[in-house]
């Protein structure tokens, strides 16, 4: 854990809090589920990753939504931050906890963050008319 003393008072940073709330929610799960925190963890994360977005695009004075295949790298970004957001809407009691339930939720293949992969994946299929618009 990083901290900083000032005047015999100790300071913590925003990475050093983040890492202290994940790790306790990982500590949550695994003590919830008796399986390895870390790797429900994963899981959670795999079954939230969208592998589309849709994007709106303006043509010839119509706005279309437009299916985009995400790159590897935004996949995981964009699945971490469902669970993150999703997360801080929850009514448990610490960010840990809430964090904790959105992960065990994700896992079961449940919660609002899976539901927004869900969601995004059928507005894509419904728009697949209109990916020949990509550029």
């Amino acid at each position: 854990m990083v901290t900083k003393f000032v005047n015999n008072i100790m300071l913590k940073g925003k990475k050093s809090i983040a890492f202290e709330i994940f790790y306790d929610a990982i500590d949550i799960v695994a003590e919830k589920t008796s399986e390895d925190g870390i790797e429900v963890w994963k899981q959670a994360l795999a079954n939230v990753t969208p592998s589309l977005e849709v994007k709106s695009r303006r043509i010839g004075g119509a706005t279309f939504q437009i299916p985009t295949e995400l790159r590897p790298e935004r996949k995981q970004s964009v699945g971490m931050k469902n669970l993150i957001n999703f997360a801080r809407k929850r009514h448990e009691k610490t960010m840990a906890a809430k964090l904790a339930a959105e992960i065990m939720a994700a896992y079961k293949e449940e919660g609002a963050a899976f539901k927004r992969k869900e969601d995004t994946h059928r507005m894509a299929e419904a728009n697949k008319a209109f990916s020949h618009f990509r550029f």
